[in-house]
């Protein structure tokens, strides 16, 4: 299951992609170091999200290794 907080980081990391880009092509080096920033703010949130995701899952899967037992 994918979570809001790995979309809404992958749509940072891409956004600061096309910024990083755009910044170089027209010579900005404000605009490159904003869209790296927001890279890696994207990849900070969709770690948060990879992380919410198996604590999930392992808090699924504890629950039911106890309605086994």
């Amino acid at each position: 299951m994918i979570n809001k907080h790995q979309v809404k980081g992958e749509i940072k990391d891409i956004a600061g992609k096309v910024q990083e880009h755009a910044g170089k092509l027209v010579g900005n080096k404000e605009q490159e170091a904003k869209g790296l920033k927001k890279q890696v703010e994207g990849k900070a949130e969709k770690a948060l999200g990879d992380v919410k995701e198996v604590v999930k899952d392992a808090n699924h899967a504890l629950k039911d290794a106890v309605k086994k037992h």
